[in-house]
């Protein structure tokens, strides 16, 4: 039976792979949100701007930035990914409802609005896709049912990607998601081989030890966002070589995507031009960090 995924299939994506390869950088696309909502680019000039501007070959999609998830707009960005030699590896969808909403109507909602990105990921040749966990008490220590809940909704878009070989990977992102506990129930709750973490080294609850939830979560990881302070703003909670470092000693291999933004001063606006700019920098900054501490580049 023909069926949108398989009109969306080919040779690349067929070949993804679970995120366990050699040791290799990513550009997470939302380190340039900043000047992507001034208007200085569109998601299909992104490829190049790895290229020419940061020299990576791999990109971490953010639904958020496609003008339109058509087959021929998927045909653009894979073409123009395909001219920097670009690969895509993971596609992080947000603002797709609650998976782990107590209403079961509202969690069947989300789980359909994932289709068209599980869909576009398999198609750009992607490893993954991120997902969020939201929904419930928002004291997410008293709600019980919260991680029966997201592993429904994780199991059931597992289904709809059976076939694809993607990985369904849920990031720290805030709350509950944020909560180690919850992530590694959830891990366990689910138990399929195609499902994991992406482990962000900063998105943590206020007051958490990040290094301590890193090593927590690292074994289920399969992505990492890197992210954390250097060089004058070094915050020693938030050190972005000792949380890498954290992360290679804790075995993980793959994928070091780097998601980080430069902060602004408190009433101090930037043009679109300075922000891309200071984004380019701030990502050479953290780029060389894994370099020097995960590719042993001098």
């Amino acid at each position: 039976m023909l069926t949108r995924r398989t009109v969306l299939a080919s040779p690349l994506a067929l070949a993804a792979a679970p995120n366990n390869g050699p040791q290799a950088i990513s550009l997470a696309a939302w380190s340039f949100s900043g000047s992507f909502f001034q208007g200085k680019w569109k998601l299909l000039e992104l490829p190049g701007i790895l290229r020419q501007k940061l020299q990576i070959d791999a990109l971490e999609h953010v639904n958020q930035f496609f003008e339109n998830p058509t087959l021929d707009y998927l045909k653009k960005l894979k073409q123009a990914c395909s001219d920097s030699g670009v690969r895509s590896t993971i596609l992080m969808v947000d603002r797709e409802g609650s998976t782990a909403a107590p209403d079961a109507a509202e969690r069947k909602l989300s789980q359909i609005a994932h289709r068209k990105w599980i869909d576009a990921a398999h198609y750009l040749g992607c490893i993954s896709v991120r997902v969020n966990v939201y929904g419930g008490a928002a004291d997410w220590k008293q709600d019980t049912s919260l991680v029966d809940r997201a592993a429904e909704s994780m199991h059931a878009i597992l289904d709809y990607a059976k076939g694809s070989n993607l990985n369904l990977i849920v990031e720290n992102h805030g709350g509950a998601s944020s909560d180690p506990a919850v992530l590694t129930a959830l891990v366990k709750k689910v138990n399929h081989p195609q499902f994991g973490l992406l482990c962000d080294l900063g998105n943590w609850n206020k007051g958490d030890d990040r290094y301590a939830n890193v090593r927590q979560t690292l074994p289920f990881a399969r992505g990492l966002s890197v992210k954390g302070t250097w060089g004058d703003a070094l915050d020693p909670a938030f050190d972005c070589e000792k949380l890498v470092r954290t992360a290679v000693d804790g075995k993980y291999s793959g994928y070091w995507g780097i998601e980080v933004t430069p902060r602004r001063a408190e009433g101090v606006k930037r043009s679109a031009d300075e922000q891309f700019e200071a984004e380019v920098q701030h990502v050479l900054g953290a780029k060389a960090i894994v370099e020097r501490a995960v590719l042993r580049k001098s």
